[in-house]
């Protein structure tokens, strides 16, 4: 598991806050086995509750099916 957030995110505070966010929610999720899974943050993560990356995040692995069914 890799998270990914560069300088367009926002300044250290921020860049440090979406990622541990994002660490968080890929903790939280039931990743199917064998799975590597990398995440690169987006600007508009910035600004986003940590129910709506979770949504976004879980939604985005289930298309892809990394989440156990």
């Amino acid at each position: 598991m890799a998270v990914v957030v560069g300088r367009r995110v926002g300044k250290a505070v921020v860049r440090n806050r979406v990622r541990r966010r994002l660490r968080e929610i890929l903790r939280q999720l039931p990743l199917a086995p064998g799975q590597d899974v990398v995440v690169s943050a987006r600007p508009g993560a910035a600004s986003a509750s940590f129910w709506e990356l979770r949504e976004e995040v879980r939604g985005l692995l289930q298309q892809l099916g990394g989440l156990e069914p």
